[in-house]
């Protein structure tokens, strides 16, 4: 908002005040001067600023108001009102208002709403006072009715909306007629004064004149009764619209005008009723014999507004000292200060000099941003100065410690790290393309590129190498910590924290001579086993078969891993042979995505390490060949033979795998490596032997398995 210095001083007197000091308040005051801006009026150059304020301060949204703030916080009384209360009684205005006018239903969307008519305009130029004020505020002049509308927009910060009588009358074919606030039907054509046609919805709020739409409510006229240079009659709407519902019209209507941009700040009927009447006070100056009458008039009962208990205590401690002496001695803001603070901001209270407690009252315009005692605590430090206040750091007693989930994020880090893996970054939010089922739709997204929550972290990995690879970059291998959010419907939703990771798609080779080769499954297998075995956990591996994962992961070479057999960890696989042709990226990536917390709840257990005796006595290495049916698996053979093998069976691991020709339908050809040692003396070949028999008769009896040779 553009503000002129000169209009201000009419109000408040800063004709000594300094430029830069009065920034210097205005800034630390909750502002923000955005320009200091030179402009020449009248063959005179002015000064002014262009203040801005945030949401919730809509009351300081004009001269009035913005010179009420600055006289509170150069502790300057007000010069003079706007509101011309010599020559205005509001109550008796008031009262002749709810007497003579025809009532509104509103339906709570409207605070007040006040109309009348205004005829025997026979001059509608505006003086060259205004004109000048205008143009000091940022404005061209326009010579007309547009130019009271701004006026008195910019000094009282209300917003009214004039349309022409005479061609209201005209189409209705009457001069009676009564005004409404309802929805339309959601067919309705409407075509406002800025030329354009909107197709209204049917929470779409209108004021009829009878059946006749004049305006969207709070927004913009009909084109069809907007005011011209020739307007002799008007009726003029003053009104104030909840904001929660101008803002969602607007946004809906892709529509934005100057007075909805008022509504949406919350704006207060205060002053209302004293703007409307300067307004005609101002239109009766150059046109005397004006004809006024009420018309329509509706207002909800104001909320009480609840005291708020501010203790001298809690400014203290919020706030802090104002000055530490040399001796150390430590001065506080006075009791004093606050109770003038509280006078200057116009703020009703009673004082306990007991318990040095304010029961205070704030004025109903500044019931939006002051409702507790902090915000009360906020308004006596703007007013002294928040830079009057020492600041200093408080003095650190103990140093916090890092949580367990935290040092096991940075634990799963370095392993990662380690492993040659980076560690990425992506927004929890996806679009609608990516290749996951069942992603939850956001009601209200910013974009629509981002309009659905990520029910895995693959996909953005992916596509990160994607896009690497289409810049001619190496294929990445990386990994990323991330929030899921899972589930069909609102009461199932869940949110979990997942790690996930992919590797590969690069050829390496042995030595320079070699030729490159890509990664294998085995050797990505053994990767992960190696990333397990770092953080001392050991899964157990599973055939894994979804089809919804099964549009990321190869059908047949996906694993499940689970920790003690019932606690799920995650996934781990090779991309599905379709995903990476569709997405341009090499066929041996490997993926894996697990649980956080299962991780973390599996460290928790393992946080003693455990040790076991170093054996002097020396290893023993026998190989076991059998055929056995498709249908078990590895673990559960391996389980058996550790229970049957005696405590001299250390290590059971699988050499080799063959299928084929030679071997029988359903069937598979294992051989496993056996390893064989003792604590107490070296073991003896007969001794081994007879382990190893008994190993095959438990495998032919429960496995059916055939022993080769």
């Amino acid at each position: 908002m553009q503000v002129s210095l000169k209009w201000i001083n009419e109000l408040i007197d800063i004709e000594t005040v300094d430029l830069n000091y009065l920034i210097e308040k205005i800034t630390l005051g909750g502002f923000e001067v955005e320009e200091i801006i030179e402009i020449e009026v009248n063959n005179q150059k002015q000064i002014s600023l262009d203040i801005s304020a945030t949401a919730n301060r809509s009351d300081s949204l004009s001269i009035q108001g913005i010179s009420k703030e600055i006289g509170a916080l150069l502790d300057k009384p007000l010069k003079s009102s706007i509101y011309l209360e010599n020559s205005f009684d509001k109550l008796t205005w008031k009262s002749n208002i709810e007497k003579q006018s025809k009532t509104i239903s509103t339906d709570n969307f409207c605070s007040i709403f006040l109309t009348m008519t205004v005829e025997n305009l026979s001059n509608t130029t505006s003086p060259n006072w205004m004109k000048q004020k205008l143009i000091s505020s940022g404005f061209t002049p326009t010579n007309n009715l547009l130019d009271f509308q701004t006026y008195i927009l910019l000094e009282t910060g209300y917003p009214f909306e004039f349309y022409d009588l005479e061609k209201i009358t005209t189409q209705l074919k009457t001069s009676q007629f009564n005004l409404n606030i309802e929805n339309t039907n959601g067919n309705e054509i409407f075509c406002a004064s800025n030329n354009t046609k909107y197709q209204l919805t049917d929470s779409v709020s209108v004021i009829r004149a009878n059946d006749t739409p004049i305006s969207i409510a709070g927004i913009i006229p009909n084109e069809q009764f907007a005011y011209s240079n020739d307007t002799k009659s008007l009726l003029i709407e003053g009104s104030i619209f909840n904001s929660t519902e101008i803002r969602r019209k607007s946004r809906m209507l892709g529509l934005r005008t100057d007075r909805s941009a008022r509504y949406e700040k919350s704006l207060k009927n205060t002053y209302l009723l004293e703007s409307f009447y300067k307004l005609l006070s101002l239109l009766r100056i150059s046109n005397p014999n004006l004809n006024v009458k009420l018309h329509t008039f509706n207002q909800d009962l104001e909320e009480k507004i609840a005291p708020i208990n501010l203790s001298y205590k809690t400014v203290k401690e919020i706030l802090g000292p104002i000055n530490i002496t040399q001796e150390n001695k430590i001065k506080f803001i006075t009791p004093e200060q606050i109770t003038n603070y509280l006078i200057r901001l116009g703020f009703n209270y009673t004082y306990s000099d007991l318990n040095l407690i304010w029961k205070v009252i704030v004025p109903y315009e500044r019931s939006e941003d002051i409702t507790r005692e902090i915000d009360l605590v906020e308004e006596i430090g703007r007013l002294h100065g928040f830079n009057q206040f020492v600041s200093r750091l408080p003095k650190i007693n103990s140093i916090g410690n890092e949580d367990y989930s935290y040092q096991t994020r940075k634990k799963i880090t370095n392993c990662l790290l380690n492993l040659g893996l980076n560690e990425l970054i992506h927004y929890s939010l996806v679009n609608e393309t990516t290749f996951t089922p069942n992603k939850i739709k956001l009601v209200n997204p910013l974009i629509e590129d981002y309009s659905y929550l990520r029910a895995t972290l693959l996909p953005s990995l992916l596509r990160t190498i994607q896009e690497n690879l289409k810049q001619g970059n190496k294929s990445l291998e990386g990994f990323e910590f991330g929030h899921v959010f899972l589930g069909n419907d609102f009461h199932s939703l869940e949110e979990k924290e997942h790690i996930a990771g992919v590797f590969g798609g690069i050829e390496t080779k042995t030595n320079w001579s070699s030729q490159a080769i890509p990664l294998s499954w085995f050797e990505a297998k053994g990767k992960m086993e190696q990333f397990c075995n770092q953080l001392n956990l050991n899964p157990s591996w599973k055939t894994y078969s979804n089809e919804e994962k099964s549009l990321i992961f190869h059908p047949y070479r996906t694993a499940e891993l689970y920790l003690s057999n019932t606690n799920y960890l995650g996934l781990f696989g090779q991309i599905n042979p379709i995903l990476a042709k569709k997405l341009n990226v090499p066929f041996n990536l490997y993926l894996f995505e697990f649980d956080f917390e299962s991780i973390q709840a599996q460290l928790r257990i393992n946080k003693l390490t455990s040790y076991k005796e170093y054996f002097s006595y020396p290893k023993t290495v026998k190989d076991l060949s059998f055929i056995i049916k498709q249908d078990f698996s590895f673990e559960e053979l391996q389980s058996i033979l550790y229970l049957n093998g005696t405590k001299f069976l250390s290590e059971v691991n699988l050499l080799d795998e063959y299928r084929g020709s030679s071997i029988p339908e359903n069937y598979t050809s294992l051989c496993l490596q056996l390893t064989f040692q003792s604590d107490e003396k070296t073991l003896e070949n007969k001794k081994i032997e007879e382990i190893i028999i008994n190993l095959q008769t438990i495998l032919k009896n429960k496995f059916e398995a055939q022993i080769r040779n």
